[in-house]
């Protein structure tokens, strides 16, 4: 009998909250896939990245079954409010709290595992676009096919089950204290509405307003882990008080009558807006946390993804090219590899100069907006005491200043299909990354390049922006290309070679340069080891500084690390907008007959029947929008200063704003499913006679 029951009420439930077990199917599913990646990874390994993949999919996951333990939970004990009168009256008639509480759990199991099994099949099959999706990512083909790894689906059920049985058996306890005349008035209880010292409160809505906007203004300067873990503290406390000072601003406004009350319906949707929220107001708090997170980690992930679009591969111009701090360096044994693994189209061995001054380093330091006034006094001259600290051991810039000869120049040029440069025996040309190009144009006017005999100066002829292997290699950030004869009065500062092979470089051509011998791996980018010429340039968010590169193998890798970051964060992202909707959803249509009753009303009051659904729009979009644009406020300082110096670091060609507004459009589109069958959804309610 208990069973039949049971399957009676699941069957019930599944249509009341029909969204509820959308949004578990596909939470289902995203974990089967995402955590496929884990147990059933196919891509490349690559040395420099191996497990991150792995890593940053694990940490997701964790926060994921966090989220969603939370939405079991609250999903759970929202049904059991809905349905204590219910078994209010199952008491009545004699049943046993152990087996109405059986029959509770076994119901939601009966849910729960169907959620799961549909779930686990749309995994399989998103698994497969996931993978095609990251292939594409890396430029590789991918082959589709079916595959079960136990492993997979084990953590799937462990981390689905648990988040359930956790959630049902603290429902269980709670029921167990619970008696009939709890249950009977749970439902009501849940529903009133204490209007107590709605003047006071009311001061909370413009005190967490002027704290929002002091957190836009100071956000950007908050420069110590204390002050930013001060400010985000104050900034939860002041989310959930906002809802807090937003109810009792509509009923203090409702009761002095202000001009909008007695308009169309608004005394209707403001009552039922303050209602909603106060009964809420915790909720909606963490909703809008939720949809704060979603945005940032999209945004952020919308960052990494344009710059694997446009950036990445101008960082590696070259097929080849090897880095040797010592001058006599012949890269030998290295062209010995070369022509054995590959078909050598061109090559050309060359050297970096230097005059042993600093001078564009110097101007550098103190110029670039990434330094701010790091190496600048209060005056604004250059501090020499921290630029030559920061130049002794090498770092972003060599000790001294990186020239190249025009000759070696437009050979290189000519190799990535570059037209050639001209210059004057007079001249000299600023080769600089694109993304300084902006930044230098007036570097010209302070440079002072003694000619060839040394008792004249060269002039500028021009500023080339052109991708050109800045990162250590022809320099860090920029190097200053004069005539052969120039070169006379300087001296050889470290070696390079760079190649042109035949076709696609081998996978395993970057290792077996690395065991010649002749050009060790460095420390590390920021190593204190480095060499007084060795540099890595002004990049920050991502830096690569390696003295072999190989393209075809550092592109996959940098592509992988890459798509480590992005694709967890679009994951993180996409599973905290679907929880918080769900709640918005199922929060409205568990509702609906109550608003039938009050619709019928303002039906046999007058409304038309159209008139009533626009209402309900209306009614939906200030319930819906709430939550997302409070924290689209709050995200949106945050994004914009990333996303800024996301830009000024990186050189990606684009707005910060549109980070900002594609993580928007990205997430509303999700919005607007489930409110658009939310509304469907309700509307059929209330019509139903």
């Amino acid at each position: 009998m208990l069973g039949k029951l049971a399957y009676r009420n699941m069957k019930r439930s599944a249509r009341d909250y029909l969204v509820y077990i959308f949004t578990m199917t596909v939470v289902t599913a995203l974990m089967y896939a995402f955590n496929s990646l884990i147990f059933e990874n196919t891509l490349p390994r690559y040395s420099e990245t191996a497990g991150i993949l792995e890593m940053m999919t694990g940490l997701a996951t964790f926060f994921i079954v966090l989220i969603v333990a939370w939405l079991i939970n609250y999903m759970v004990r929202f049904m059991l409010e809905k349905r204590s009168s219910e078994f209010g009256i199952y008491l009545l008639l004699g049943m046993k709290k152990k087996e109405i509480s059986r029959l509770y759990m076994r119901e939601n199991l009966l849910l729960g595992g169907t959620a799961f099994l549909f779930g686990l099949a749309l995994g399989i099959l998103l698994r497969q676009v996931l993978m095609a999706v990251l292939f594409a990512m890396m430029r590789m083909e991918y082959c589709l096919g079916i595959s079960f790894h136990p492993g997979t689906v084990l953590m799937t059920v462990l981390c689905y089950a648990g988040c359930y049985l956790l959630a049902l058996l603290r429902c269980r306890r709670k029921f167990k204290k619970m008696n009939i005349h709890d249950l009977m008035n749970a439902k009501r209880r849940n529903e009133e509405i204490r209007e107590r010292g709605e003047g006071i409160k009311r001061l909370l809505l413009p005190l967490s307003t002027l704290f929002i906007f002091a957190f836009w203004a100071v956000f950007a300067m908050l420069d110590n882990t204390g002050e930013i873990v001060l400010f985000l503290v104050g900034l939860v406390l002041t989310i959930y008080l906002f809802y807090v000072g937003v109810s009792a601003w509509v009923i203090c406004y409702v009761r002095k009558k202000g001009n909008a009350v007695y308009k169309g319906q608004n005394l209707f949707l403001l009552r039922q807006f303050a209602s909603k929220v106060r009964t809420m107001q915790f909720t909606m708090g963490t909703l809008t946390a939720l949809f704060t997170i979603a945005l940032l980690g999209a945004s952020i992930a919308l960052m990494f993804s344009d710059y694997e679009n446009t950036v990445l591969e101008d960082k590696f111009p070259f097929d080849v090219q090897l880095y040797s701090p010592e001058v006599q360096e012949d890269f030998a044994d290295e062209m010995a590899v070369l022509r054995e693994q590959t078909k050598v189209l061109e090559a050309r061995r060359y050297h970096i100069y230097t005059d042993q001054d600093d001078q564009v380093n110097t101007w550098m330091l103190t110029h670039l907006r990434v330094w701010g006034a790091m190496f600048r006094k209060e005056d604004g001259t250059p501090d020499r005491e921290k630029i030559e600290a920061e130049l002794k051991n090498g770092g972003a810039y060599c000790a001294s200043d990186t020239y190249m000869g025009l000759s070696d120049y437009n050979a290189l040029r000519a190799m990535l299909g570059y037209p050639a440069a001209a210059l004057g025996p007079d001249e000299y040309l600023i080769q600089i990354k694109p993304r300084l190009a902006g930044e230098v144009q007036d570097m010209a006017q302070d440079l002072r390049i003694a000619d060839r005999w040394g008792d004249g100066t060269l002039s500028c002829a021009g500023i080339c922006a052109d991708a050109f292997s800045q990162d250590g290699h022809n320099g860090g950030d920029y190097v200053i290309v004069v005539p052969d004869e120039v070169l006379g009065r300087m001296q050889p500062y470290y070696s390079e070679l760079a190649a042109d092979i035949d076709g696609k470089a081998p996978a395993d051509l970057g290792e077996r340069l690395n065991k010649t011998g002749q050009n060790p791996d460095r420390l590390g980018v920021y190593a204190e080891e480095l060499r007084p010429n060795e540099c890595y340039g002004s990049d920050m968010i991502i830096a690569y500084a390696e003295d072999i590169l190989v393209r075809d193998n550092l592109i996959p890798a940098a592509k992988y690390m890459l798509a480590s970051v992005i694709i967890p964060l679009f994951y993180i992202g996409l599973v905290f907008v679907c929880v918080a909707v769900t709640v918005l959803s199922v929060q409205q249509l568990s509702d609906s007959a109550k608003y039938k009753f009050r619709y019928d009303i303002l039906a046999k009051l007058g409304l038309e029947r159209v008139q009533i659904h626009r209402l309900i729009r209306r009614q939906l979009a200030a319930y819906y929008l709430c939550p997302a644009v409070l924290g689209i406020v709050i995200s949106g300082k945050m994004i914009l200063f990333m996303s800024g110096r996301f830009v000024e670091a990186t050189g990606v060609p684009v707005s910060p704003l549109s980070f900002f507004i594609k993580g928007i459009l990205l997430f509303f589109g999700i919005y607007l499913v489930y409110y658009a069958v939310t509304y469907i959804s309700f509307i059929r309610n209330v019509d139903e006679r």
